[in-house]
């Protein structure tokens, strides 16, 4: 089948890979120029794990090809996907304006054959009414239908999350559209994974759902971690002995300095926000937000009575990515715990294996350095923000000899405190003493 991808950025790079590597022909639309010509010229402008070696392998099998031409997707392609950004406004509200410019190129061109629009982009319940007016305001004869098909994909794991998915979720309002989506993704069905047809309604919410559910998961973990610390429990035992309840499950239980990223933020903030216009406001998820934000403040708190005040005090800080496996940085704990640490007068020092370009785009004072062992060079205090596999390797017993002060803050426990103890070091994990 012929598809058309709008936006190649996580969403858009990654659905297009896939259904390339499916077997289908794909054409993505990028209109960011300098995105568009790395990607044309076989780079991949984020960091995915295999997502490089699938797009190399589909474009020299002449699956998928990239262009900034809407018209030259629509004219080309059975069914169009929008996989555009849409953030978060001050209010929480969604902002859908990307989302209904692609609605309205796509219309512009659209011809006398039915095409199917697929909205991917995590959306707010009623978009797709939406989008079917956008087109229909420039294409008023136009044969075409709205679909929902959200994504469920982790950053770090996003093409293994496409291939083996948990289900696939299709919001269609006819039978011609489920059978084109049917289509989409019949290698996947026929293998047996789960594919769950709704209205468009319910799939728009089955995705805001699932991401308030996880984050909600995760702002417990943490919550009871804080308990934990004041009463010399370890939280990690604890969450193992609950999340071996089967209605429980041990996913998303491991407590840290709060969830961020692209999608769990922004779309319980969106949730909240349209559940107060609907007269079913979501309390308990303002408070998630709230207990989130409030952990950004519990580990600056913790550092500090550790090393006994933060003015001037020298600290490494590991890890900047909002989690390990990406470059990604948006509403990353890890800035804005550092900047906080800033703005209490510390002295900072950082280190990622990926997402240091990305971080000193926020936070351009940043002092990043190209190495563990340089970040570690005269630290009174070690703080680690991001789960990076090598900063388990790290060998505590030779770096003694380049920092300062032995104090080890882990908010994501990857280390193990009974070691570092007996090597000198003051060491206290997330709800672990």
């Amino acid at each position: 089948m012929k598809i058309g991808i709008f936006g190649a950025g996580y969403v858009g790079l990654v659905t297009g890979a896939c259904l390339a590597e499916l077997g289908h022909e794909v054409i993505c639309v990028e209109k960011d120029r300098e995105k568009l010509s790395c990607l044309q010229a076989g780079k991949v402008p984020i960091v995915e794990e295999g997502l490089d070696e699938l797009l190399r392998r589909n474009r020299q099998l002449g699956r998928i090809r990239f262009t900034d031409s809407s018209e030259e997707a629509v004219k080309n392609s059975k069914v169009l996907f929008i996989c555009v950004g849409t953030p978060s406004l001050p209010d929480g509200s969604t902002d859908l304006s990307f989302v209904l410019q692609v609605a309205k190129e796509i219309g512009v061109s659209l011809g006398d054959d039915f095409t199917l629009v697929v909205d991917k982009s995590t959306v707010p319940v009623g978009t797709g009414e939406k989008v079917t007016e956008a087109i229909k305001q420039v294409a008023p004869f136009a044969s075409f239908e709205v679909a929902s098909n959200p994504e469920f994909l982790k950053e770090g794991t996003a093409v293994k999350d496409f291939m083996e998915p948990d289900r696939i979720v299709v919001g269609v309002e006819s039978e011609e559209a489920l059978k084109l989506m049917k289509e989409v993704y019949a290698p996947l069905i026929e293998h047996g994974f789960p594919f769950i047809v709704t209205d468009r309604r319910t799939a728009e919410l089955i995705k805001y759902a699932a991401n308030a559910f996880l984050a909600t998961k995760i702002t417990f973990a943490n919550s009871i971690a804080r308990l934990c610390d004041s009463w010399g429990v370890d939280v990690l035992k604890v969450m193992e002995g609950i999340g071996l309840d089967s209605r429980i499950g041990r996913a998303f239980l491991n407590p840290g300095p709060g969830f961020g990223g692209s999608c769990f933020p922004k779309d319980v903030k969106s949730l909240v926000y349209e559940s107060k216009k609907s007269g079913q406001p979501q309390t308990f998820l303002e408070e998630v937000l709230r207990v989130n934000d409030q952990q950004i403040e519990y580990v600056v708190n913790c550092l500090e009575k550790l090393l006994g005040g933060l003015e001037k005090k020298k600290i490494a800080a590991l890890g900047l990515a909002f989690k390990k496996g990406t470059d990604d940085v948006r509403e990353s704990p890890a800035l804005k715990i550092v900047n906080r640490l800033r703005e209490k007068g510390a002295e900072v020092k950082a280190y990622d294996p990926k997402a240091s370009e990305n971080a000193l785009k926020i936070l351009p004072w940043l002092e990043v350095c190209s190495s563990i062992d340089e970040t570690l060079q005269g630290a009174e205090g070690v703080l680690i923000l991001t789960e990076w596999d090598e900063f388990k390797e790290i060998d505590w017993a030779k770096a003694e000899e380049n920092i300062k002060g032995k104090v080890i803050y882990d908010t994501r426990n990857i280390l193990t405190g009974e070691k570092l103890r007996q090597l000198g070091y003051v060491y206290q994990g997330m709800g672990r003493k």
